[in-house]
């Protein structure tokens, strides 16, 4: 056995200090070190766990519905739908203005007939002057040079393009080509863009294209293939919204340019390639920040909520790798059990787990020296008998040698016999299932055979069963032929301590949740001093019977077959009646066994 007082000399002085051993530490660092050991300890921690299995895999699902939400919110931003629908409503809105105000303004005279005095020699007889050959008397079209300041002076403050079409979808004239008016959009790339540039450009064309159509840019006599300025044209306003090339989102509005009631063209206001991009990268922008903040708190949650998973587990491991390794006598697990959750219930567990294997191996151990020194008396005697036969000058002194060499070898046989059942034992209950046994039925068997058999003792084996009704049922989770072992291991003790032609009681009956077995007998009891120690491996006091008629195993085994069913057994004196001086006398012995019921 190890002196458990005297520290190891394998033991690290981490482990020294974790028994309670007073442990003397001086810190000559000035004071100004403190925080920076802090820091230090607070990046070993924070590395340690970064590089733990578990911490990476909650901190990236936590990161992935995080980067999920942040992409969906990009993908489908409201913002970005309204700040579209606002735009094309205050187009709409500007168009009507400056529509209005090139139908009021901007086409020729309205008070003057042109007339063309060539034709007026050439008119046939009969007919009458219809005009010029482009224009009705009441055709009044648009006079681009009218148009020009106005389209200037309304467009400027608005960063939008104008584009005016006459009736037959040509393009009259485009705010890009006004002199004086800035162009927004950028100018074309003097080389081809690179890799990041190209990137960014799809990156943008994914988040806004969506089902948008793509916009091209139509010569100035195609203004007819633009949906808008055909509606526009046929007296309808409408709104589009495009992506250009470089995933730009264009909305564009047209309405016709109305007086009395006649269509002299349509106005086409669209915005420029970065202005509503513009809003809503400012608007991503701030979601990303967002998203950046609350990915900063999530890691550092995730690392705190890693730290209570990972760091105690990561304890707990270690502490069954030392227990595996045995690098101390006794490993004691971490105690997390004040948690109430998965990792208190799996440090109770492997404490209890540990404690029971430490329980088995100094069982083993104390087994191991025990069987030893119960070997060694009768080899001893053994050895002293086979010396000394040689020397025996009689046949008498050769005969008690003789005997005494038998009785050894039988003595050798019962403890090897017993040994090799008590150690095979544990193997057992824990291999075998347990079913459902019948006590009554059981019981009923045992007294049967013990009745019939007497082994050796003319003494008789009375049951009794005690209950509301012969139909009660007395039953138990167990293993019939083991807690069979116990009853006959206890009839056959009773039997072999009571005298001729007595009884020994055998009672079952239902105590709450248990069912009591009780065992009496009409013996000399048992003494005070050995009510506890008869349970003990090789003990035996049995002053009647010769020097190593017994093992002292039965007991000791019965004790372990009752403890793997979760049962007790004890034993008692039976009182009996006072003496001549008033003391109380012992009728007899009394074992006891409860076992939970079904």
């Amino acid at each position: 056995m190890l002196d458990r007082t005297q520290p190891d000399p394998n033991q690290s002085a981490g482990d020294v200090a974790s028994t309670g051993v007073p442990e003397h530490v001086t810190d000559d660092k000035p004071q100004g070190w403190r925080p920076l050991n802090w820091l230090k300890r607070a990046g070993q921690f924070f590395f340690a766990l970064s590089f733990s299995s578990l911490t990476r895999r909650i901190v990236s699902l936590n990161l992935a519905g995080l980067v999920a939400l942040v992409a969906s919110i990009l993908y489908l931003s409201q913002f970005r739908a309204g700040l579209i629908d606002a735009r094309a409503q205050s187009l709409l809105v500007q168009a009507e203005i400056i529509a209005g105000a090139i139908a009021a303004s901007a086409t020729v005279q309205t008070n003057a007939i042109t007339i063309d005095p060539d034709r007026l020699l050439d008119l046939k007889p009969g007919e009458t002057y219809g005009g010029s050959d482009e224009y009705s008397p009441l055709d009044f079209p648009i006079n681009p040079e009218r148009v020009a300041p106005v389209l200037r002076t309304l467009i400027s403050p608005t960063k939008t393009r104008a584009r005016i079409y006459d009736p037959n979808g040509s393009l009259l004239l485009d705010s890009r080509n006004l002199e004086n008016v800035l162009r927004y959009d950028l100018p074309p790339p003097a080389e081809k863009p690179g890799i990041v540039e190209r990137g960014m450009v799809a990156v943008r064309t994914w988040l806004n294209r969506g089902d948008l159509p793509l916009y091209r840019e139509l010569g100035p006599e195609n203004g007819n293939g633009y949906a808008e300025v055909g509606d526009a044209l046929q007296g309808q306003k409408r709104s589009m919204v495009r992506v250009n090339a470089r995933g730009e989102v264009i909305v564009s509005v047209a309405v016709p340019v109305l007086r009395s009631r006649a269509i002299h063209g349509a106005l086409m206001l669209s915005t420029q390639g970065d202005d509503i991009d513009q809003m809503v990268t400012a608007e991503r922008l701030a979601i990303l920040k967002v998203g950046g903040v609350a990915a900063a708190v999530m890691i550092m949650l995730s690392l705190l909520l890693a730290s209570t998973i990972a760091g105690p587990v990561r304890r707990l491991a270690d502490s069954a790798e030392r227990v595996r390794r045995r690098i101390k006598a006794r490993i004691e697990i971490p105690d997390f059990t004040r948690r109430r959750d998965e990792i208190g219930h799996l440090s109770g567990a492997l404490r209890d787990m540990t404690s029971a294997l430490y329980s088995r191996i100094e069982a083993i151990e104390m087994f191991a020296a025990d069987v030893a020194h119960e070997l060694k008396n009768p080899l001893t005697s053994l050895r002293s008998a086979v010396e000394t036969l040689p020397l025996a000058r009689n046949e008498n002194s050769r005969a008690r040698l003789l005997e005494v060499i038998e009785h050894d070898v039988k003595r050798l046989d019962r403890l090897i016999s017993d040994i090799s059942d008590a150690s095979r034992l544990d193997a057992e209950l824990q291999r075998q299932d347990a079913i459902p046994v019948d006590l009554r039925r059981l019981l009923t068997t045992l007294a049967s055979v013990a009745n019939e058999t007497k082994l050796g003792h003319d003494v008789a084996v009375e049951t009794r069963f005690e209950g509301r009704g012969p139909t009660d049922t007395f039953s138990v989770m167990g293993h019939d032929s083991r807690l069979g072992q116990v009853i006959s291991n206890l009839l056959s003790n009773a039997q072999s301590f009571s005298e001729a032609g007595s009884k020994v009681r055998l009672t079952c009956r239902r105590v709450r949740g248990e069912i009591e077995i009780v065992v009496d007998d009409d013996g000399p009891g048992i003494r005070d001093d050995a009510l506890e120690r008869i349970f003990e491996r090789f003990y035996t006091d049995r002053p009647h019977q010769g020097f190593g008629q017994n093992s002292g195993l039965g007991l000791s085994i019965s004790k372990q077959i009752v403890d793997a069913h979760g049962g007790r057994i004890w034993a008692e004196n039976r009182p009996g009646p006072l003496d001549a001086e008033g003391a109380p006398t012992v009728s007899g012995a009394r074992f006891v066994v409860r076992l939970p019921a079904l």
